[in-house]
């Protein structure tokens, strides 16, 4: 197998006609890979991710094509799937006013371009999910765009037929963890087009890394939330002043357990049966 590509949290294996996405311990924030892996993190997004698609398959299809395929030493945070044309597009689904949106919201009244009721605060529920979708950039920061922008870039139907899919995983995503007491404020998607030019899910789906996940019944609007997810990497990196430039910091063994358990409590929640 021949690795074609490092992300800051995959490695991209080809064999034959299939690619490997392979999930590592890495973790990034601010768009720069730590110092200090966070254990078993691989996993829990590889396996998430399979319990999702699963979830989703009637909405989309997936580009997984196996699990169990794959060689033993990446067994459990490693997916053999379908090469793809991807969309250079990150389709980010909205429900709740938190991070880049909230920054967006309280500068201008509107996150990529969508405008929104005066009021609302830190963690407010949004009148409806709304798609704001950002450029992929290979590298750098993604910057936002309007939904006039994807269309410019992909063209009108399939900027229709992406934001339709992103906003229907989103709600079938927010029902299933509302079940298990989960808050699912937003979340990040991304596409590619199969040979035969079907709009195709990849990479991962609703994780703690992609995704923002607060415990339902600690939610209070007006305030930061206990986060599930990668929030709490970067609400830490901000306590100690970090500049968020390279090279990031190491993260302490007791920041690093906390991690962990919050990735494993996410995932035992919404798995459980």
């Amino acid at each position: 197998m021949e690795l074609i590509h490092s992300g800051k949290v995959r490695d991209v294996y080809a064999d034959g006609d299939d690619l490997l996405l392979v999930a590592s311990d890495r973790v990034s924030i601010y768009d720069v890979v730590l110092p200090t892996p966070v254990p078993g993190k691989g996993r829990v997004l590889t396996q998430l991710s399979l319990w999702w698609f699963e979830r989703l398959a009637d909405i989309t299809p997936n580009h997984v094509i196996s699990a169990a395929d794959v060689p033993q030493e990446w067994a459990g945070r490693a997916i053999r799937c379908q090469r793809l044309d991807m969309v250079p597009v990150e389709c980010i689904a909205r429900g709740y006013l938190s991070g880049l949106g909230l920054a967006s919201y309280q500068e201008s009244g509107t996150i990529s371009g969508v405008p929104l009721p005066p009021g609302l605060g830190e963690a407010s529920q949004l009148p409806e999910a709304i798609f704001t979708p950002t450029t992929k950039a290979a590298a750098g920061h993604d910057e936002p765009m309007t939904y006039a922008d994807v269309a410019d870039l992909v063209g009108a139907e399939t900027a229709a037929e992406l934001k339709r899919v992103t906003l229907a995983v989103y709600s079938r995503g927010r029902t299933l963890a509302a079940n298990r007491g989960i808050i699912v404020a937003d979340t990040k998607l991304e596409f590619g087009r199969a040979a035969d030019g079907t709009l195709v899910l990849a990479d991962e789906v609703l994780t703690p890394d992609s995704s923002r996940f607060w415990p339902a019944g600690e939610y209070e609007p007006g305030r930061p939330q206990h986060s599930l997810d990668k929030q709490f990497l970067r609400d830490w990196s901000t306590g100690i002043g970090w500049d968020r430039k390279p090279p990031g910091p190491q993260i302490p063994p007791d920041v690093v357990a906390a991690m962990t358990a919050r990735y494993t409590e996410l995932f035992e929640r919404l798995t459980a049966p």
